[in-house]
């Protein structure tokens, strides 16, 4: 699975669990969350 922002591959746990979230059903890094704000976020999906 690959971020929607940056396009990296999201890491994901040992139960496939995604180490980010997603933001209106597409995958988002938490490199990207940590980077960018609420709105910024959304702007770039």
């Amino acid at each position: 699975m690959k971020c929607s922002i940056c396009h990296e591959k999201v890491e994901e746990t040992f139960l496939e669990k995604i180490k980010g979230s997603f933001v209106k059903k597409k995958p988002v890094c938490s490199n990207c969350q940590k980077k960018y704000t609420k709105e910024e976020i959304l702007e770039k999906i």
